[in-house]
């Protein structure tokens, strides 16, 4: 018979697929939620707690004298429910997040600007909290898990997509197809790594970490997709789902407004994490390639389209304001046309005896050619 598994939270992106894979491997599971958020994807065998978990004394009359084999916090206050879980749980599972990491919300806390890439689970924290207040209290919080469970296995988590996302990036690109839009605002080309992490990829890797307790006792996690993919190449595997056109404008950063909700970051630098750990001491890979699974979200959400100036639209702070867009696209390209193509003067080129190129290290397409004049095996 399975384990009897607590996994507070439960009924969020990544909570579903693993209490579905929960019970799917025959284990018992209780999930512990307020009760606003039930859904019809929840097993019909998984027990319903409900109390808060943001209040520790709510948590504790709801709990009783339960115990449980694994417990997994995806939800709440996390160093509390820690806390509580002492003598309660045989193993502590728990879900934090990527800004742990020194750099990750203020780039500029590395010379030259930038995180590490990739970023390694023994990069810098953020050890100071003006440093980065948040990135300090989930430092704090990941050593209060530890010091209450030794043994525990630590997941920081990247940004989430995936079904029933309340802040869904790719609604960025879904809605403007439906509405019918032929042009997108990206900065620097849209050529910005940020890792995501697929909810089924994510849920993937929690049940790993389960059915493997002594590989995951003790260890932080890094999660996400194999493949990072770039801000353009989101737009296009949507555009390509959704059978659409769209013009792809670039803009610099510091002028790409319309841009910033889908970069979700303050910087045009890049966020890529190592999963060399999760890869090489529990297995993973992905269940969905980052490629099928942008696809995925997309339709996902073309068929489940949030209301218009929603909740999913106020968090992403887009306004969709189209006609802002096309004018600061149209100055953009005025501006483009007005500038002046590079020419070097007479001068240089006659010293240089060509103008500038890509040198003797270009690799690409027109690069250096062959020296005979058939190829010979």
């Amino acid at each position: 018979m399975g384990e009897r598994v607590l996994v507070v939270g439960g009924t969020g992106p990544t909570g579903l697929p693993l209490v579905r894979g929960l019970v799917e491997r025959g284990h018992r599971v209780t999930i512990l939620h307020r009760g606003l958020h039930e859904h019809d994807e929840t097993p019909a065998e998984v027990t319903h707690i409900h109390a808060d978990p943001y209040d520790l004394s709510s948590l504790e009359a709801a709990l009783g004298e339960q115990t449980f084999d694994a417990t997994v916090v995806m939800y709440g206050r996390l160093r509390r429910i820690a806390e509580l879980m002492m003598g309660r749980t045989g193993r502590f599972l728990s879900v934090g997040g990527v800004p742990a990491y020194l750099g990750w919300m203020n780039p500029w806390a590395f010379e030259p600007r930038g995180l590490p890439v990739p970023t390694a689970e023994d990069a810098p924290v953020v050890s100071l909290a003006e440093q980065d207040e948040k990135g300090f209290r989930i430092v704090r919080t990941e050593q209060a898990v530890f010091a209450a469970h030794p043994g525990a296995a630590h997941f920081r988590y990247p940004y989430v997509y995936g079904p029933h996302q309340l802040a869904p990036r790719e609604w960025c690109v879904v809605r403007r197809v439906l509405d019918g839009r032929r042009r997108i605002v990206v900065a620097d080309d849209g050529l910005t790594l940020h890792h995501h992490g697929y909810t089924e990829n994510l849920a993937h890797a929690l049940l790993l970490a389960i059915e493997q307790p002594a590989a995951a006792a003790g260890k932080v996690f890094n999660l996400g997709d194999t493949e990072v993919l770039t801000v353009r190449q989101v737009i296009e595997l949507i555009c390509t789902e959704l059978n659409h056109e769209m013009e792809i404008v670039s803009l610099p950063f510091d002028l790409a407004t319309p841009a910033l909700p889908m970069l979700a970051q303050p910087s045009n630098t890049h966020r890529v994490l190592d999963l060399g750990r999760i890869v090489h001491d529990l297995g993973y890979g992905d269940v969905l390639s980052a490629r099928l699974a942008v696809g995925v979200t997309a339709r996902w959400l073309a068929d489940h389209r949030p209301a218009a100036g929603g909740t999913e639209e106020m968090v992403l702070t887009d306004p969709f304001d189209y006609a802002a867009e096309d004018a600061l696209i149209d100055s953009w390209s005025g501006l483009r046309a007005s500038i002046a193509p590079f020419r070097s003067s007479p001068a240089t080129e006659q010293a240089r005896a060509s103008a500038p190129g890509y040198g003797l290290a270009y690799s690409g397409p027109g690069g250096r050619s062959r020296s005979q004049k058939e190829f010979l095996e």
